[in-house]
């Protein structure tokens, strides 16, 4: 009998060690083959506790298995599930379609997993050992599980295509040769990517993934101290929410959900720069009480992201900086307290529809916010506030974040246009206090009537003048295009002559600026 007429008949080959003969069997009755030991120390997959050969099976035999193995008995289904055994060997499925479904758990594998550009209905690989896993361009039915795994030297799922679900929550992955703790670019799974609790130490690096429902990454701590980015995604496409939030500790059921009160939770954390430009996130970005940790050259960038929702509740970070510019959202749910200062924070072309403050958020520390983002004077973020509040019937905070906006261009000008704006500014702040002009022309209205009652003020004519009106007269003085006939009736001497000379100045000061505030109301308008 051939060797491959025995396979295809069923009969166990003659080489296979008492380990791989049992796992043969359990793989033609499609059940669990467990060699595990029953003490926790020592079944631990990661631990350093010797495995001998009554636990071993060779990486060939379960590839055989699995690309060519034998029928299953009679009203079975072929399945390869595995708890606590060790493979010696590199297991290479490369190219390979895999039909039979595959699950091992506790298992521990001497050499890398190599599976690119093999096709699987579903895998699972929970709290096993691997030094690596190279899938590239795997193709998945269904799932791709790694939870609880421990990859020393990186996995990677470039150009994967992940049928349902991939799952690498509580996992630990370290970096390989390049740096790269996961290399998924250009990865696509059809429902979630779940990585809740997940350790990488290197680049998680997500380049132009899509991800048909959410990815989370809730409770996830990410370190990269040997370059810029712990998080590489630009041109993510996630079709729902990416989570960059909390997540509770000890209780696989909290998954996905909000921690009940007293739950203890672990934060998400990244321990470098963060890069999801251009992505596109089709309910929203949340970053509820995230922590990042920055170098002054490293980034927590969303530039150009699209989403409706960002929810910016993380702690601020201290260094480093936060770039927004370009970003479009409808909704910005955001604290006080999770903004950097000045000169951290870049908001250039960043639009938003709705402000929903979490917490107090007056306006000064509003504007504190626009100023912090502009180093240099640009008026843009202060239109964009201005009209979300105009759009939200706060009209009054509106008028005060572009006086605001004035006053910070007032600092740019030279000093000419400098007096000039001081000038704007505490007569009718910039037209944007209209009933300012009011109150100056009644205090100088009632001082000039109070001062000229004193005045000696001959006629110029001594037939046919009106009557004087120390009133009147201060009023014509002070209405530069409105001629009342007094100011040309009276003869005034020493200094009567320049307090009415001062009153025409300061009249023209203030039909000015009344005229300047003016038209830029009806330009905003």
């Amino acid at each position: 009998m051939t060797e491959g007429t025995g396979i295809h008949a069923g009969d166990l080959p003659d080489d296979l060690t008492a380990a791989e003969a049992g796992m043969w069997q359990a793989f033609r009755n499609g059940s669990v083959y467990d060699l595990s030991s029953g003490d926790v120390v020592v079944d631990d997959p990661h631990g350093g506790h010797p495995w001998g050969p009554e636990r071993s099976v060779r990486a060939r035999i379960v590839c055989w298995l699995l690309l060519d193995g034998p029928p299953a008995l009679a009203g079975r289904v072929p399945s390869l599930k595995l708890v606590g055994l060790r493979v010696t060997g590199t297991l290479d499925l490369a190219g390979g379609t895999v039909t039979p479904y595959v699950e091992m758990r506790g298992c521990r594998f001497d050499d890398q997993i190599l599976l690119p550009e093999a096709r699987f209905t579903t895998v699972r690989l929970v709290d096993c050992a691997v030094p690596r896993l190279e899938a590239a361009r795997v193709h998945t039915e269904g799932d791709l599980h790694l939870p609880r795994c421990r990859f020393q030297n990186g996995v990677r799922l470039t150009d994967a295509q992940i049928g349902t679900d991939l799952l690498l929550n509580q996992a630990i992955v370290y970096r390989d040769r390049s740096g790269r703790s996961i290399a998924a670019d250009g990865m696509t799974v059809g429902q979630d990517l779940q990585a809740e609790l997940l350790e990488s130490h290197g680049e998680l690096s997500l380049r132009s993934a899509k991800v048909g429902v959410s990815l989370s990454l809730r409770g996830a701590k990410l370190a990269n101290p040997y370059a810029r980015l712990a998080l590489n995604a630009p041109q993510l496409t996630v079709e729902r929410t990416l989570y960059l939030t909390p997540a509770g500790v000890g209780n696989p059921l909290l998954s996905g959900t909000t921690p009940a009160r007293g739950t203890r939770i672990q934060r998400f954390e990244c321990q470098g720069g963060v890069r999801l430009d251009d992505g596109r996130f089709g309910d929203a970005v949340d970053l509820e009480r995230a922590r990042f940790d920055l170098t002054d050259d490293q980034v927590l960038s969303l530039r150009r992201v699209q989403t409706p929702e960002l929810r910016f509740l993380g702690d601020a970070p201290q260094r480093g900086q936060v770039l927004l510019s370009g970003a479009r959202v409808v909704n910005l749910v955001d604290r006080a307290g999770s903004w950097p200062g000045p000169g951290s924070l870049h908001m250039g072309g960043f639009t938003y529809e709705n402000l929903v403050p979490r917490g107090p958020f007056p306006l000064s520390r509003r504007l504190d916010w626009v100023a912090a983002a502009t180093a240099e004077y640009n008026p843009e973020p202060y239109e964009r506030l201005a009209a979300v509040l105009r759009a939200a019937g706060e009209d009054e905070d509106a008028r005060e974040v572009l006086l605001a906006k004035q006053r910070r261009r007032r600092e740019t000008l030279p000093l000419a246009a400098k007096f000039w704006g001081y000038a704007q500014d505490l007569t009718v702040a910039y037209g944007y206090r209209p009933g300012r002009a009011a109150v100056w022309m009644a205090v100088l209205w009632a001082a000039g009537t109070l001062a000229f009652s004193h005045a000696d003020h001959p006629p110029m004519n001594s037939s046919g003048h009106p009557s004087w009106s120390p009133a009147l007269f201060t009023l014509d003085l002070l209405l530069p295009v409105i001629d009342l006939g007094q100011v040309g009736q009276w003869q005034l001497r020493g200094g009567w002559q320049w307090l009415a000379a001062a009153m025409i100045m300061l009249g023209w000061i203030l039909a000015t600026t009344v005229a300047a505030g003016a038209s830029r109301l009806l330009r905003r308008g």
